[in-house]
């Protein structure tokens, strides 16, 4: 399977390579080329993705990169473009919750401190931080828990229950607030059953911010780049570390539609369902993307006063 299409984008990025390399005495400027490993994030405890490239220098070469650009694949019309000015993708924080009680037998409940009941009243009382307790005028927020461990046997109450998921903004201040709540809600509650808790947040990603001058000004690229059409996407709650690059210098993410011919936006599978599938034809629009936006980019640069 595809997964979530990152052969796509290597393929692609190679195709551009080549058709810009074939022209290189034409190009008035330089164009670097970006093969990022764990974009999804690596393995613990080894490091990876675009804030690993960045520290070791990906960026800081003697041709002073101005902008950049880059492309992810999207379950939509093969050949479709999207694209979104400021915040594109969210910010995203792992969290890990530990609830801590007192073993003893199952028969006996009375003798320790049950933790998986309290997990339970937790991701129950969590839900509502973003439901009930966050503006959501400012910006979207997402809290989801998607991993939960607990015990080892069926008539044994363990000694505690370990919980992981991510947590999704477009705002900082907002961010803040949700982390602040997230604590003294998994605290108080984990407390009044007479357990404790431990609350750890990691792995932050920033929004993927697209500089609005740099959308404004490609736009036209990107129109003539498809046949298929070009649209304003809403706000993606996934998040993309390219948002690293994008803190260093001007950047652009936009999705490209790769849906087998016949499959409508609404009925294919999303990125990272095991049915995701990958049209092959949208190759050929990602390398004119891509191409088109490099060269008329730094044509801009080479014509401004």
């Amino acid at each position: 399977m595809h997964a979530c299409g990152h052969d796509a984008h290597t393929a692609m990025l190679m195709g551009v390579a080549t058709v810009l390399a074939g022209i290189r005495e034409d190009i008035p400027g330089t164009v670097s080329f970006i093969f990022q490993p764990a974009e999804e994030g690596a393995p613990a405890p080894e490091e990876g993705g675009a804030r690993v490239m960045v520290r070791d220098g990906a960026l800081a070469t003697a041709h002073d990169p101005s902008a950049i650009f880059g492309l992810h694949v999207w379950p939509r019309e093969t050949g479709k473009i999207l694209y979104r000015p400021l915040g594109a993708m969210a910010a995203a924080d792992v969290i890990e919750i530990t609830v801590i009680g007192k073993q003893t037998h199952g028969s006996s409940p009375w003798l320790g401190v049950d933790p998986i009941p309290v997990a339970a009243q937790i991701i129950t009382a969590l839900q509502t931080i973003p439901s009930r307790q966050l503006d959501v005028t400012v910006a979207p927020s997402v809290l989801t828990l998607g991993m939960i461990n607990g015990g080892m046997r069926g008539n044994i109450i363990p000694d505690e229950v370990e919980m992981v998921g991510t947590i999704r903004n477009f705002d900082e201040g907002v961010r803040r607030e949700m982390m602040e709540r997230i604590e003294r809600t998994v605290t108080l509650v984990a407390q009044s059953a007479g357990a404790s808790a431990d609350v750890r947040f990691s792995d932050s990603i920033p929004v993927t911010h697209n500089d609005p001058d740099l959308v404004s000004q490609m736009l036209p690229t990107l129109k003539r780049s498809t046949t298929v059409g070009v649209e304003e996407h809403l706000p993606i709650m996934g998040y993309e570390d390219f948002s690293y690059f994008q803190q260093k210098i001007p950047g652009l993410m936009f999705f490209l539609g790769v849906n087998l011919d016949g499959v409508a936006a609404g009925e294919a599978a999303s990125n990272h369902s095991p049915y995701f599938m990958l049209n092959d034809a949208a190759l050929s629009t990602g390398v004119r993307s891509l191409s088109n936006l490099a060269l008329d980019y730094l044509d801009s640069v080479a014509d401004a006063p």
